[in-house]
């Protein structure tokens, strides 16, 4: 597909994930509008793009009345990316901020219908699977789309928020012929990620050499950690090849502990500290991986960047764009705010 010249809006533009977007998409020649209230993206990702005009910024909640329509008239395609997020510790300890995403995503699927946009694709997530097929690290799970099925069991008030909002877009196209697709982000990482996801916040303690290097949990969770450069391509394949509301994980089905990410961070980073865990803290599911089949078939998608080049390239941007006694003073408030 050719994107350019193409009207485009990125809700959450100035996001970790949602600036990625915006870098390729211009990149491909779109014609980029980027709405963000900045709560927690930073205008600082895509600067470059506004000052130089190739990106429309439009600040704003996009909650208060009016604000959608505004943002999504004139718009051809819609990539939803805003939300109220985090990572584990951000949405476990803050379940009515993440609820206000169940209006957020209404709203804003309800204004792209009404201006007539050609496309809209939504940034769904892992949280949106049963909790009960994720209990015990010791079984081989791959999450495949179909598991996503009545009697839905989502993640808290995140999950449940993402799950309406895909239950919506199949909705708005049985109904009234949306074109639209989700895509099920599995724990994203990479450059300009918050501290609050637990990649960057490993990276975190030994950049500012922790010790004890805290690590959440028992340290036996499993998860594989997708580098935002492949949830970018994933999610503009999808713009251009899904049309009915399906939707498709974005994964790697690198099956990594907790434990052995943050001996893999201490190893790179030469950081010689003792580790201790703390199954008092925010944990999540014990075994989260997602199945790419589907992505394979219908996108032609597989992830490009394995889990320790993924982590040497974050490490390179962390320590060279990080100040430590700015992270050491607020690491803390870090790991579960926004």
């Amino acid at each position: 597909m050719n994107w350019a010249g193409r009207r485009v809006l990125v809700t959450g533009g100035c996001s970790f994930i949602g600036s990625h977007l915006v870098d390729r998409l211009v990149a491909k020649g779109a014609r980029v509008r980027v709405a963000d209230d900045l709560s927690s993206g930073k205008l600082e990702n895509i600067r470059g793009h506004v000052d130089a005009r190739r990106v429309e910024f439009f600040e704003g909640d996009l909650l208060e009345p009016g604000r959608a329509a505004t943002a999504v008239a004139d718009q051809e395609y819609v990539f939803h990316l805003a939300a109220n997020h985090g990572g584990r510790g951000y949405i476990d300890l803050h379940q009515a901020a993440c609820a206000t995403n169940l209006a957020l995503d209404g709203l804003v699927i309800r204004a792209a219908h009404a201006a007539g946009v050609e496309k809209f694709v939504f940034a769904s997530s892992g949280c949106v699977y049963p909790g009960s097929m994720q209990k015990d690290p010791r079984e081989m799970v791959f999450l495949t789309e179909d598991l996503v099925r009545p009697p839905y069991d989502a993640d808290d008030l995140y999950g449940w928020a993402k799950l309406m909002a895909e239950l919506t877009l199949r909705a708005y196209h049985q109904d009234y012929g949306l074109k639209c697709a989700s895509l099920r982000y599995f724990t994203a990482y990479g450059e300009r990620c918050p501290e609050n996801h637990a990649v960057i916040a490993m990276i975190a303690r030994a950049f500012v050499r922790q010790d004890p290097f805290i690590v959440w949990g028992t340290g036996e969770q499993i998860r594989n950690w997708t580098h935002v450069s492949d949830i970018v391509e994933g999610t503009i394949l999808a713009a251009e090849r899904i049309d009915d509301g399906t939707a498709v994980n974005l994964g790697t089905m690198e099956r990594t502990r907790v434990i052995d990410a943050a001996r893999e961070i201490l190893l790179r980073t030469q950081t010689d500290v003792r580790v201790q865990t703390d199954p008092t803290k925010p944990t999540g599911p014990y075994n989260r991986v997602a199945d790419n089949a589907l992505a394979r078939r219908l996108l032609d998608w597989e992830p490009r960047v394995t889990f320790a080049d993924g982590l040497d390239r974050t490490i390179r941007w962390y320590y060279d764009t990080k100040s430590r006694e700015a992270v050491r003073r607020d690491l803390d408030h870090l790991l579960t705010e926004r």
